[in-house]
C-alpha cells in the first residue's frame, strides 16, 4: 500500500472521445477513460496508480474539460508527464489526451472540491445523416424552436426535487439538487442548424443532463411545451420523462473549483 506522505499530487486536465469507453469509471475487461490513464501511468513506471475524477461521465459521453487528480511516486515534472501519458495513450490508441498538468496538494480532491460542473449538449437538424459530425452530436429531423426551449428550461431553474429526471440505476442519496443555468442556444453550421444546451450545477444525478436533453428537444419540436415541462417534473416520477437522449450529445466541458 502506498505511503501518501511519499507521494505528490497531480491535477489533470483532460479531453476525450467517449465513443469507445464504457464511461470515466475503471471497469473489468472493458475500456473506460480512467483505465486508460491509469494504465498509461503503469506504462511509465508508477504503481497501482489510482486516477480520481470529478465527473463519472457515461458511456459514449465526451468531455472538454474533465478534471482529475492522481498520487503519485516519482517526482514528475508536471509537462514531462503530460508528455508521458500522451504519448502512452496515443500509442494504445486511445482517445484520450491531457491537456494539462501541474502539482496540487493533497487537500485537492477532484471530485470532492468541485462546486460547479458545466455541460453542453449538442443537436444538429438536418435530414441528412451525419457523417463528420457522427457520434458528436444528436442528428434531429426538424429545426427546433429555441425560444420555447429556453422558455421551458427557466421552470427547472433552482432547486428541485428531480426524480422524474433521474436514472432508475442512480446511486445518489437525495434526488434534490440545485440548477444554477439551463439555456438553449443556436447557430448555423455549414448551413444547418446546430442548437446547444448549456448548464451548470454543483453536481447532478445519473442521466439528468441527458434527461433535459430529451424533454426540450420535444419542446423545441412542439409536442411540449413549458406547462408539459413543468408537470413532468412535479410528477416526481421517472415514468413521466421524456425519451432521454443519446449520450454521443453530451459533452462535460469544464470543472469548477
Amino acid at each position: 500500500m502506498l505511503n501518501l506522505s511519499d507521494t505528490q499530487r497531480y491535477r489533470f486536465t483532460i479531453e476525450y472521445d467517449g465513443s469507445p469507453y464504457v464511461g470515466w469509471q475503471r471497469q473489468i475487461d472493458m475500456a473506460s477513460v480512467q483505465g486508460a490513464i491509469e494504465n498509461a501511468l503503469v506504462k511509465i513506471g508508477e504503481i497501482d496508480p489510482v486516477v480520481q475524477g470529478a465527473g463519472r461521465t457515461d458511456a459514449g459521453v465526451h468531455a472538454l474539460g474533465q478534471i482529475a487528480h492522481a498520487d503519485l511516486q516519482r517526482p514528475w515534472v508536471p509537462f514531462r508527464l503530460m508528455e508521458a501519458l500522451n504519448a502512452q495513450m496515443r500509442q494504445a490508441g486511445d482517445t484520450v489526451a491531457i491537456t494539462d498538468c501541474e502539482i496540487t496538494d493533497e487537500d485537492f480532491h477532484a471530485r470532492f472540491s468541485a462546486i460547479q460542473r458545466h455541460y453542453v449538449y449538442r443537436i444538429i437538424a438536418r435530414r441528412a445523416p451525419l457523417t463528420v459530425e457522427r457520434g458528436r452530436a444528436w442528428n434531429v429531423k426538424q429545426e427546433l424552436d429555441v425560444d420555447a426551449m429556453n422558455d421551458a428550461a427557466a421552470a427547472l431553474l433552482g432547486e428541485h426535487d428531480f426524480s422524474t429526471f433521474r436514472s432508475t440505476e442512480c446511486q445518489a442519496k437525495s434526488p434534490i439538487k440545485t440548477l444554477d443555468t439551463l439555456a438553449a442556444s443556436q447557430r448555423k453550421l455549414h448551413g444547418v442548424t446546430v442548437t446547444e444546451i448549456s448548464t451548470t450545477a454543483r453536481s447532478y444525478l445519473h442521466n439528468q443532463v441527458r434527461s433535459f436533453a430529451g424533454a426540450l428537444k420535444l419542446v423545441g419540436e412542439g409536442k411540449w411545451n413549458r406547462q408539459d415541462l413543468e408537470d413532468s417534473l412535479n410528477a416526481r416520477d421517472r415514468k413521466a420523462c421524456a425519451p432521454v437522449a443519446p449520450a454521443h450529445g453530451l459533452y462535460l466541458v469544464s470543472v469548477g473549483y
